[in-house]
């Protein structure tokens, strides 16, 4: 009962932030611009102009799980920004006002407060991510052709491991700092730091969690499961629990002293 009522008051807290409305909002137009415009670039292009006369536009149709794979790489982007942004200050923020010590005071476990907060910010943002892949999909089989909704559905699952593991990222950072903009500081060089560290020793590291993304294509085309993405994703599952723990541990410690 105690968990559950810090998930409802996170919950609620987004509601009155109109999260609720505006982060779903956000990932429906991330998901849906490069479906479209891919679209209608041909069109685009012949009404504003500027081409020799004669000039014939022939742009190859993308393929539908190509064209979603965009969609992917939008909130592999700007969805993980936006992301940052929310999350920089659910523990740093209270931590600052003095709202943390009044929840912690009274018989509150630190381990309680911290996951009900992961938890509210993974149903916020998982429920985004699948109602943006929705809208993708619903414009790709109107403009592109068909895509298996069972292959959306497998991607969705394994896209949102790395989005947890963004989220527990993020949480663990709230730990350590008690100003929002250090924590997205943080978020955000962690994530392109471990990005950047797997591109240049890619070799080594098959099973970065940052890799899961690059996998996801043979999973959307052929339905087929790679095995380095279920070790990415096993990775980062593992990874994302130990932030949670190392998150807890930490509060404890700072709010100690």
């Amino acid at each position: 009962m105690q968990w559950l009522t810090l998930y409802k008051k996170e919950c609620l807290e987004s509601a009155r932030n109109f999260k609720w409305i505006w982060v779903p909002l956000v990932f429906i137009l991330l998901c849906i611009t490069d479906p479209l415009s891919t679209y209608y670039l041909p069109l685009i292009l012949e009404s504003t102009g500027g081409l020799p006369e004669g000039a014939v536009i022939e742009i190859p149709t993308p393929l539908p799980f190509e064209v979603f794979m965009m969609s992917i790489s939008q909130l592999n982007l700007l969805g993980i920004l936006v992301i940052a942004l929310i999350t920089m200050g659910t523990i740093s923020g209270e931590r600052k006002d003095g709202v943390a010590e009044l929840i912690l005071v009274k018989p509150v476990s630190y381990f309680s407060y911290i996951t009900a907060k992961w938890t509210a910010y993974m149903t916020l943002i998982l429920s985004s991510t699948f109602i943006g892949f929705l809208a993708s999909w619903y414009y790709i089989e109107l403009l592109f052709g068909d895509l298996s909704f069972t292959n959306i559905l497998l991607t969705f699952l394994f896209f949102g491991i790395w989005l947890m593991f963004v989220v527990s990222i993020s949480i663990f950072m709230n730990t350590s700092s008690k100003l929002p903009g250090i924590v997205l500081f943080l978020t955000l060089g962690t994530l392109i730091a471990m990005n950047l560290g797997t591109t240049i020793f890619s070799t080594y590291l098959e099973w970065s969690p940052s890799k899961i993304v690059s996998y996801l294509p043979v999973l959307l085309n052929n339905g087929y499961v790679p095995e380095d993405l279920w070790f990415s994703s096993f990775g980062a599952a593992i990874l994302s629990a130990l932030f949670i723990f190392g998150a807890t541990l930490l509060l404890k410690r700072r709010e100690m002293v």
